[in-house]
């Protein structure tokens, strides 16, 4: 049934050319490491060009009191304490290394009149340690890492859909895929792997990524090989994305239009943050402000579109144009809206997987020997809630540290594993789904389980509701037996779509599963038949297909962080 397969090798294989892939194979090219990358999508149009406001590091620019130790404080507290110390403490320390590669990829920030780089507010945030470029950091950060690898010479094949890790023995040694466009199949032999193909907020209605984006495939890759999964209840609802049109319903307003002083008011005209955080307003963290903006269209206060209003028009359109662009730009080419001068309608939207593939804290290594998670795809540093500014960071740190560690792991193979049983299958998987001609329809199993995600485990749950999504999930799983998969002279998109369909299936049932055993609420989890936080869930939800629902203590946090730990002031934020 295949017409023609590529063979390549490779000692380390990256799956995913978003920030943090690109950062690890940077990091392998510049020790002469033989690396290839693999990525869906075109390289400069990764999820990691939509990030919008910022990157953290305590760089002390603006405020020269900051420090790792209080960065680390801020996240551990705003993760409600699930955060694992030692990855919190990892990224923070590496933060300004982080910054400085950047610099010397030739990252245009923001830069004060003296020359250093700009940082500001984001909510929840002790001290301004927020550098940007205006609001379009993640694809200035994109372009420069794209910009690094080309000057290195790393071999990046765009529109390549990986369908299988390879593993034998526990132990990586290839992926199995194919082109998008022509279906032609590519296996690639590797010593070692990095996972770096996202979460997976696309299995909601109203989300912040694109259609063919975090469906879950990273988790399902994982999965399969022998991983498990940490925190996958725990995901971020962005408090503003937009209402229409449809077809980019969930595309972001950045969080830097509230850092710049945007106000939220529901239908009637009350700024009604003052009832749910009044000492930080619209600066409070993201699940509290997604929380409230929810609890105001839930209880009828919001717009007849299900919204509520984000204005900034009170704002000097100077500030607008130099600090807001990419807003600017959006509300423009979706809705013909002028931002100086109306407001703009948003209602919470799924943004990040705060949780994702488990990983070792010192190396973000996985159960399964050889293969390493990073970025959106792996978990421990976020917790139960995501400061803002934190993601962009953590690409780059553990991008240097895992593709170190996959360096040493792939130099220190004395065997090439090879498995004809696990190459077998893989390509038998592409082979029956190219065969399937069912009668259900792959991308209405896809809306389907979309909706049965934002109904039943959206921004507050409960457990009938719980409950009946995981009922409806397994009629979809059901129904996902019987599909139809057609190719065309378009491209190879319906496979594509069909393999999204089976990690959505996964990343719903793992998200269901640990949503309804984490009986409390705690951050972004709001359970609304248990409204209160429970000390006893202070840990982390492991889940495996085989295993279910166990849970991970979390490790003590040193005395130098926990000192640091307190309530953030509010105080002069909203006048930057």
């Amino acid at each position: 049934m295949i017409d023609t397969e590529h063979r390549l090798t490779t000692s380390v294989l990256v799956i995913g050319s978003g920030g943090s892939g690109l950062r690890a194979a940077i990091e392998l090219a510049e020790q002469r490491v033989d690396v290839t990358v693999l990525g869906k999508r075109p390289r400069l149009d990764s999820h990691t060009s939509l990030a919008a406001g910022g990157i953290n590091a305590p760089l002390g620019t603006m405020d020269p009191e900051d420090s790792w130790q209080q960065h680390a404080a801020d996240t551990i507290k705003e993760s409600y304490f699930l955060a694992d110390p030692h990855t919190v403490e990892t990224v923070t320390r590496g933060a300004e290394q982080g910054i400085r590669d950047l610099e010397r990829y030739g990252m245009a920030f923001a830069r004060e009149s003296d020359g250093r780089i700009s940082q500001r507010f984001f909510g929840a945030h002790t001290f301004r340690r927020t550098a940007f470029a205006g609001d379009y950091t993640g694809l200035e950060i994109q372009r420069s890492l794209v910009a690094r690898a080309e000057q290195l010479e790393i071999p990046i094949m765009d529109g390549i859909y990986v369908t299988a890790i390879l593993v034998d023995d526990n132990t990586v040694f290839g992926a199995y895929g194919f082109d998008l466009a022509d279906g032609s199949r590519y296996l690639i032999h590797a010593d070692a792997v990095i996972l770096a193909a996202g979460g997976h907020t696309r299995i909601w209605r109203r989300t912040s990524s694109r259609r063919d984006e975090n469906t879950g495939d990273a988790f399902r890759l994982a999965v399969d090989a022998g991983g498990r999964l940490r925190d996958a209840e725990l995901v971020q609802f962005h408090p503003s994305g937009i209402i229409e049109p449809e077809n980019a319903a969930g595309t972001l307003i950045s969080e830097a239009a509230r850092g710049e002083g945007g106000i939220l008011r529901n239908a009637l005209g009350e700024r009604f943050m003052e009832r749910y955080d009044p000492a930080r307003m619209e600066l409070s963290t993201r699940d509290r402000v997604a929380l409230a903006a929810y609890t105001e269209i839930k209880e009828g206060r919001g717009t007849e579109k299900g919204g509520v209003w984000l204005d900034v028009s009170h704002l000097p359109r100077e500030t607008i144009m130099n600090r807001l662009p990419r807003v600017y730009q959006t509300m423009l080419e979706h809705q013909l809206l002028d931002i100086t001068q109306q407001p703009i309608e948003v209602a919470p939207t799924a943004h990040y997987s705060m949780g994702g593939v488990w990983t070792r804290s010192a190396d973000h290594g996985t159960d399964v020997d050889g293969l390493y998670a990073i970025g959106e795809a792996s978990s421990g540093l976020h917790g139960a809630n995501r400061l803002g500014g934190n993601s962009l960071i953590e690409l780059l740190v553990y991008g240097r540290i895992v593709g170190r560690a996959a360096a040493a792991f792939a130099a220190a193979r004395s065997v090439h594993r090879r498995s004809v049983g696990a190459t077998a299958t893989a390509r038998a998987e592409v082979d029956g789904l190219l065969a399937a001609d069912g009668t259900e329809n792959v991308r209405a199993l896809q809306r389907a389980l979309r909706t049965t995600m934002t109904e039943h485990a959206g921004v507050v749950r409960d457990e009938n509701g719980l409950a009946t999504g995981l009922a409806e999930l397994d009629a979809i799983a059901d129904r996902a037996t019987r599909i139809g998969v057609h190719p065309d002279i378009a491209g190879f998109a319906d496979l594509a779509h069909a393999f999204d369909l089976k990690a959505s299936i996964l990343a719903a049932r793992a998200t269901l599963e640990s949503a309804r055993e984490r009986r409390e609420t705690r951050g972004c989890h709001n359970r609304s038949d248990f409204p209160d936080l429970d000390p006893a869930l202070q840990v982390n939800l492991v889940w495996s297909p085989t295993a279910g629902v166990t849970a991970e203590p979390i490790a003590p946090v040193p005395e130098e962080i926990a000192v640091l730990i307190k309530d953030v002031s509010s105080a002069g934020k909203l006048v930057e």
